[in-house]
């Protein structure tokens, strides 16, 4: 299948009925079951885990550097400024609206276009690994960290998120920390106990105020910002904890790891991150599918948000059909013509350099 119209047809109307099958995060089911089956119809050979769907191109030879394409077809829920039923997937004046149209179904059936587009190719210099995933919206364990150990050496990636098919090199990490500050409780009247906010208070103004060394060239310093703080329990007892939660957006300048070794290093109170698996992400600016997409008249910026990038430990790039703007907006929609753009944008930057 290489006609690129007929394709983008064909994908259409795949988004329609996506659109029309809820898909909230961890409740994908149904939405795996409808790319599972449209891939087979297609010819294709899938593998799937819990709801998580991937196959690998006609001519895989392990001998050959792998690509990825991943996209995810969870959703979040609807906010409350819906006017439209978010899953009814009408076309309007050239937009395709419902819940996921922009976030991320039409990135997920373009790549899945572009799949079957070079699906029984010969010769190609890299393989394709397709992966439409699950829980995306949440970071979820089940979603694709879950098959990566399945999908073999992935050399790097593109992952659909919607970009008005931008170049997104490099992506901020995440970690959330708990911390504690200890003291010892006593009555305020008698100048007694040692006050935990006390001891919190220079720990709190060094996360205000710290620079860490190394800067992104894209991103520029690591961000920290204490954004909930909480101690006492009345008004005449000196706390013997205060706690406070620190939000640190960490630049494709250092791993999460990295970042708190130091903060350890620096602070007294005790620290403790949420996780450390949501990592920042890059891929180098003369890396061939970033060099394919510039010589195509694309851009490249540094992405605020979060996607699946954040659980890969390859390059990855991502690059996607329809705007961030949109995502989790109200009445989401993405403009039909920007899916067989973005198919046609795809296959045209993977044809430089597979």
């Amino acid at each position: 299948m290489t006609d690129i119209n007929f394709l983008s047809q064909q994908v259409v109307e795949l988004l329609r009925q996506l659109i029309e099958t809820p898909s909230f995060s961890k409740e994908e089911e149904g939405t795996a079951d409808l790319i599972e089956q449209f891939l087979k119809d297609n010819g294709v050979v899938t593998h799937r885990k819990i709801n998580n769907i991937w196959a690998r191109n006609e001519q895989f030879d392990p001998s050959k550097p792998t690509i990825l394409l991943n996209s995810h077809h969870d959703t979040v829920r609807p906010n409350s400024g819906y006017t439209r039923n978010p899953h009814d997937a009408k076309i309007e004046d050239g937009k395709l609206y419902g819940l996921g149209s922009n976030d991320a179904g039409g990135c997920l059936v373009s790549l899945i276009a572009v799949f079957l587009y070079f699906y029984g190719k010969k010769g190609l210099s890299y393989n394709l690994c397709l992966a439409a995933t699950a829980e995306e919206e949440i970071s979820g364990l089940n979603g694709i960290e879950l098959i990566l150990p399945d999908l073999g050496r992935l050399d790097f990636a593109i992952v659909g998120e919607p970009t008005l098919m931008q170049l997104a090199i490099a992506e901020r990490g995440l970690m959330v920390l708990d911390c504690v500050a200890h003291g010892t409780a006593g009555h305020a009247a008698r100048n007694e106990g040692d006050n935990a906010i006390y001891k919190a208070l220079p720990d709190i103004e060094w996360f205000r105020t710290f620079k860490f060394p190394a800067e992104s060239e894209v991103f520029g310093p690591v961000k920290m910002s204490v954004t909930i703080i909480n101690a006492g329990s009345q008004h005449n007892v000196v706390p013997a904890t205060c706690t406070f939660t620190v939000d640190v957006r960490v630049t494709d300048a250092y791993r999460n790891e990295e970042v708190l070794e130091i903060i350890h290093s620096h602070v007294n109170c005790d620290v403790n991150p949420r996780s450390t698996r949501l990592k920042p992400s890059k891929i180098d600016k003369n890396h061939p599918i970033v060099q394919a997409g510039i010589a195509l008249g694309r851009t490249t910026y540094g992405s605020p948000t979060t996607s699946d990038q954040a659980l890969l430990d390859i390059p990855s790039l991502k690059i996607g059909p329809g705007d961030s703007a949109r995502s989790h907006m109200a009445d989401e929609f993405i403009y039909v013509e920007e899916i067989r753009e973005g198919i046609e944008l795809y296959i045209r930057m993977l044809e430089n350099i597979v």
